[in-house]
C-alpha cells in the first residue's frame, strides 16, 4: 500500500513556473465493530441520497430539458436533511461528495455520447441507481484529523490503520473503502512541490510486452512475471461454486462470497506485488524506456488470448511505469506498436510472422533474433527517432497520466483508453 503519483503537464510558452503534485497513499485501515456499523450505516444512507439526487436530476431535466448542476444538487440536499433527519448522520461534506458522483456520473455520460457521436465505439450507458455504495469521502480537511496511527472521522470516530510510511505534502481529502472482502482501507491524497525532471544517466532501452515472455527488453534481458497457476485457478472454481450451491440471500452464501473475494484479491496482490517490484526495478535501471501502446480492449476481443491477455494486467503494468519513471529520473514513451514484430530491426524489410513462430529470421538479410527481442529494438528505435529533435520536452510529456481520483470507488465508466487509478494523479500548474 503506497503512494501512486501520475503526472500531466500544463505549459505556458515552454516554462513551468509553478509544480503542483497530487499524490495518494493508501493504509489498511482496522474500525472496531461499533464503527464498522455506523461506517455501513452511513454507506445505506450515501446509496439512498445517490439515488435520491439521480431521480431528483431526471425530473429536472424532464421540466427543464436541463441538467441539475451539482451547486442546485447541494442545495436540494439541505431541504431534504429536515425532511428526512437521518441524513444528519453523516457530515455534510460527505453529503455534498456525494452529489459531486452523480455530477460525475453525468458528465461522462455526455462525454461518451460525444465520442459515440465521433464514431468511437463505446457504450454510452446512461446513469444507473446503485445497489450500494463502499466508500465515503471527506473532500475537505474540517471533517478529519490525521495522526500517527489512527483517523480521527467526524461523526464515525477515531479509526486505527497501518500507518507503514510517512505522509508527505499537504492533506487534502480523505477516502475510507471497504472492499468485497470485508477489508477497510483509507485514502489520503496530499499535495506536494514536485522537484524538475532529470535523468538518471543510464541506458535506453525497448520493451516489448507478451503472454510468453511478460517484458523482453532491447538489451537482450527477460524478464517474467506471476502467473496463475492452475491449482489456483481449480480453487477459485472450487469456491464459486460454494457460493451457487447456497440459497440466495441466506447467510451462508453472503459468506461463502466473501471467501471467494477474499481470494480473489490475494491473488490480485500476488500479480499486483510483482508488477509494482518489476516496474521498480526497471525504471531505476534504465534512464530511457519505449513500449508499445496497446490497444488492449481490441485485443481481448480474441477470446482465445482474452483471459492470458487480462491476467497479465499489462495496463497496470506501463500505469506504473509511467507514475514512477519521473520520479527515478527515467523517461516512459509510448509509440505506435505497428509493424514492431513484423520488422527486422536489422535492415528494415517487413514480413509476415505467425504467432507460434518464436524466432524471427529475416527473409532479406538473414538476421535470426528472438521475435520479442527483436520488436524491442524496433520500439526503442521508433521512439528515439521521434524525441530526437527535443528530447527534454518530449521526456516531460511522457510520463503523462491522468489526473483525478477514483478513490471513492464509484463507477462512472471512465473511457477504455484511460488508466483507471484509486489514488489522485499529478497535475502541473503552469502560471
Amino acid at each position: 500500500m503506497g503512494y501512486k503519483p501520475t503526472a500531466k503537464h500544463i505549459t505556458l510558452k515552454g516554462a513551468i513556473n509553478m509544480v503542483v503534485l497530487k499524490t495518494a497513499y493508501k493504509y489498511r485501515a482496522y474500525p472496531s465493530k461499533e464503527q464498522k456499523e455506523t461506517l455501513n450505516r452511513q454507506m445505506f444512507l450515501s446509496k439512498d441520497l445517490y439515488n435520491l439526487l439521480l431521480e431528483k436530476s431526471k425530473e429536472y431535466y424532464k421540466e427543464t430539458g436541463k441538467t441539475l448542476t451539482e451547486y442546485r444538487m447541494n442545495v436540494w440536499i439541505t431541504q431534504i436533511k429536515k425532511e428526512k433527519p437521518e441524513f444528519a448522520e453523516l457530515h455534510s461534506q460527505v453529503l455534498q461528495n456525494v452529489s459531486k458522483r452523480v455530477s460525475d456520473a453525468y458528465r461522462h455520460f455526455f462525454r461518451r455520447c460525444k465520442e459515440k457521436k465521433q464514431g468511437k465505439n463505446v457504450k454510452v450507458g446512461f446513469p444507473r441507481y446503485k445497489k450500494f455504495v463502499s466508500s465515503l469521502t471527506y473532500p475537505q480537511t474540517n471533517g478529519f484529523k490525521i495522526e500517527k496511527k489512527n483517523a480521527e472521522l467526524s461523526k464515525i470516530g477515531s479509526i486505527n490503520f497501518v500507518n507503514h510510511r510517512g505522509i508527505e505534502g499537504t492533506i487534502k481529502t480523505l477516502t475510507i473503502k471497504k472492499t468485497k472482502s470485508q477489508e477497510w482501507y483509507i485514502t489520503i491524497a496530499v499535495e506536494r512541490k514536485d522537484k524538475p525532471f532529470a535523468s538518471n544517466g543510464k541506458g535506453k532501452v525497448g520493451m516489448d510486452l507478451g503472454i510468453t515472455q511478460y517484458v523482453a527488453l532491447s538489451d537482450n534481458t527477460i524478464r517474467q512475471n506471476v502467473k496463475i497457476t492452475k491449482h489456483q485457478r481449480n480453487h477459485a472454481r472450487v469456491l464459486q461454486q460454494d457460493i451457487s450451491r447456497k440459497e440466495k440471500g441466506s447467510h451462508n452464501r453472503n459468506k461463502a462470497a466473501i471467501r471467494f473475494a477474499g481470494y480473489s484479491e490475494h491473488i490480485a496482490k500476488i500479480r499486483q506485488d510483482c508488477l509494482h517490484k518489476l516496474s521498480h526495478n526497471l525504471v531505476h535501471s534504465y534512464s530511457f524506456i519505449a513500449y508499445e501502446d496497446l490497444e488492449i480492449t481490441n485485443m481481448v476481443k480474441n477470446h482465445r488470448y482474452a483471459r492470458s491477455i487480462n491476467e497479465c494486467s499489462w495496463g497496470n503494468f506501463t500505469q506504473m511505469l509511467q507514475y514512477k519513471a519521473e520520479s527515478a529520473g527515467c523517461a516512459a514513451i509510448k509509440v505506435n506498436p505497428q509493424y514492431t514484430t513484423m520488422t527486422c530491426s536489422n535492415c528494415g524489410n517487413v514480413q509476415k510472422i505467425s504467432i507460434s513462430q518464436r524466432a524471427f529470421v529475416c527473409e532479406k538479410c538473414g538476421m535470426r533474433k528472438d521475435r520479442d527481442i527483436n520488436s524491442s529494438v524496433n520500439i526503442r528505435d521508433r521512439a528515439l527517432n521521434v524525441q530526437s529533435s527535443n528530447f527534454d520536452s518530449y521526456a516531460v510529456k511522457a510520463t503523462e497520466g491522468h489526473s483525478g481520483s477514483q478513490a471513492c470507488g464509484d463507477d462512472v465508466r471512465p473511457s477504455a483508453r484511460e488508466a483507471v487509478a484509486e489514488e489522485a494523479g499529478t497535475i502541473r500548474v503552469a502560471s
